[in-house]
């Protein structure tokens, strides 16, 4: 018997801002939430980690009082599945993200951070 990776938790301050922010991107939608903790997933896959087989995972936003201070230890890749990267990344900055510089240097992906400052990279080919 294996697991299956079926959620990433993110500790945060305004969990229903990044909730917004995370859905807009993913076309998640929210699948649950009180004051301090809201889980997104995909509409697609109501059931989530209820469902035989591999599943894509929920996001959890956890209201935590200590702010980000270091590099992510890990992180999300996104790939645009019906635009051009740049495109994708001109349209998650509208969004709020931001551009991120981790020591990167010349490749072939984006580097963004989310509005609570969480590294993101934006991949650059397109695979629906």
């Amino acid at each position: 018997m294996v697991s299956k990776f079926t959620e990433l938790a993110i500790d945060c301050a305004d969990p229903h801002g990044l909730a917004r922010f995370w859905c807009a991107v993913l076309d998640y939608e929210v699948q649950d939430e009180d004051e301090a903790i809201v889980t997104i997933g995909s509409p697609l896959v109501p059931e989530g980690k209820n469902r035989l087989g591999p599943v894509p995972p929920t996001l959890t936003f956890a209201r935590v009082p200590e702010g980000k201070t270091v590099k992510n230890r890990l992180h999300i890749d996104v790939n645009p599945t019906d635009r051009e990267q740049d495109d994708e990344v001109r349209r998650l900055l509208d969004l709020g993200a931001r551009h991120a510089d981790v020591g990167q240097g010349d490749v072939s992906w984006v580097v963004l951070a989310d509005p609570e400052g969480n590294e993101f990279c934006v991949l650059a080919g397109r695979h629906p």
